[in-house]
């Protein structure tokens, strides 16, 4: 690979992935001229459009933007989400370098000491957390996050007077390969992309493969009972546990925040107060507290700086909340995520009844963990299915959302279109009503944010 800085253009195909955004971001900031296509037109993207960055919605072939058609200065970035495209057939015709978004991620953070957050499961909310801490202590860091983090209003920080760079360290297509860690948190390591890596067992190599990336000279912080083996020293964390280097327990509510009591080796620091409820996001606080003892951060800037940590834009995030009508957004897409997510509600809101509408994320990803989705989704007092999205595939036969809702066991159950789920939402009047997944269901927040508003 080339220096980044042998390129005056980049250009980005699929422009408006949480990802690639970030990517685009940081190339604008630092003075490259960046353009890109996207398939859809999205908040995301009219919001890079504001920024000064020149988005497209058509496959232009090989009507290129103008300062885009030089091989010899313009860098190609691609997502592997895409698979067919005019342009991109056009640049490889043109023998122009092209690059997957994780070669050039991960070219840009080798320059810092690289602090990756890994896992099936809470790795947005955890680098975002990570961040924040870093950030509001002042010791500052560059992120390239997977989610838009609200204090930051965005999926990018920058801060080039710090060392650290905070990396979500994707698995899917085994991007996070690319990364080169000093140090990493790794949150769970539960099958997922069967797709991309053909069985569990081989997802679960991905994984070891990664912490073997690690620095030696670093260290990792991984869930208690992963045990992947790493060339790094290695600690684990848990909640309510006895064994793990790092435990959390004693979690309850104090003045409507979460709180916590943290056993951090020798030391013990009662009441940890956080930003974010749920016992999912006392585990993600207590890696980053981890990581920052283990760089050598002090217990009262942590402190604080918990407790002001906002979350991520479609992570249990409040749309709605009334004293008896309350509406969640969760981008939840994996069982084991619906399960987080649907328990830490019911423990909350014991007493309302509890709706979700759920979108399916890819027909494989339905397929491989049907018991599971139907098992989980089977809490819910009603649950509210739309078509399954499907992203980069094809549809598989028999693998419909009907199909799904015939294995849920929950108390009502019914498979609704976007409009239906939109009427539906016009009567709802009290409970907590849930949207749930990773496609575009992100669409129907606004309208059913103001429909619940407008009974207020």
């Amino acid at each position: 690979m080339k220096p980044l800085s042998t390129y005056k253009q980049v250009y980005f195909i699929g422009i408006g992935g949480i990802g690639m955004s970030a990517l685009a971001r940081y190339f604008h900031f630092a003075g490259f001229q960046v353009a890109g296509y996207d398939k859809v037109e999205t908040t995301l993207t009219q919001q890079l459009s504001k920024e000064g960055i020149e988005v497209h919605y058509d496959d232009l072939h090989d009507q290129i933007p103008a300062g885009f058609t030089a091989a010899a200065t313009t860098l190609v970035v691609y997502t592997p989400a895409i698979k067919e495209l005019g342009e991109l057939d056009f640049f490889k015709a043109n023998q122009f370098d092209i690059l997957k978004r994780a070669e050039v991620l991960g070219a840009i953070t080798r320059s810092f000491q690289a602090l990756c957050v890994a896992g099936t499961h809470g790795k947005t909310t955890t680098s975002s957390m990570l961040a924040h801490l870093l950030t509001d202590i002042g010791s500052g860091c560059t992120a390239f996050l997977g989610g838009i983090a609200s204090n930051f209003d965005s999926n990018l920080v920058l801060n080039a007077d710090s060392p650290y760079a905070v990396v979500e360290a994707d698995e899917f297509d085994r991007s996070f390969l690319q990364l080169s860690p000093f140090a990493a948190i790794i949150t769970a390591a539960d099958p997922d992309h069967l797709d991309i890596y053909g069985t569990p067992e081989a997802f679960k190599e991905g994984f070891r493969q990664f912490a073997m990336r690690i620095d030696p000279n670093g260290f990792c912080l991984q869930k208690e009972g992963l045990n992947l083996s790493t060339l790094c020293p290695t600690k684990t964390y848990a909640l309510n546990s006895k064994t793990a280097h790092f435990s959390a327990d004693n979690l309850r509510f104090e003045g409507g925040f979460q709180v916590a009591d943290f056993r951090l080796g020798n030391a013990y620091w009662s009441a940890v107060t956080l930003g974010l409820p749920g016992s999912h996001n006392v585990e993600n606080a207590l890696g980053c507290v981890a990581l920052l003892l283990e760089l050598g951060f002090e217990e009262a800037a942590i402190r604080t700086a918990l407790k002001n940590f906002k979350g991520v834009k479609r992570r249990f995030e409040y749309q709605v909340r009334q004293p008896n009508l309350i509406y969640i957004d969760d981008y939840a897409h994996h069982p084991q995520e619906i399960e987080v997510l649907l328990s830490s509600v019911k423990a909350m809101y014991p007493t309302l009844p509890i709706t979700g509408i759920f979108q399916p994320h890819l027909f494989s990803r339905t397929k491989d963990f049907a018991a599971r989705f139907a098992s989980e989704l089977s809490v819910l007092d009603h649950l509210i299915l739309l078509p399954i999205y499907p992203a980069r595939e094809l549809p598989i036969p028999g693998i419909t959302s009907a199909w799904l809702c015939a294995m849920s066991t929950a108390k009502k159950k019914e498979v609704m279109e976007v409009s239906e789920a939109l009427a539906y939402v016009k009567n709802f009047k009290h409970g907590v009503l849930l949207t749930i997944g990773a496609g575009d269901i992100d669409r129907l927040v606004a309208p059913i944010t103001q429909y619940l508003n407008d009974k207020g």
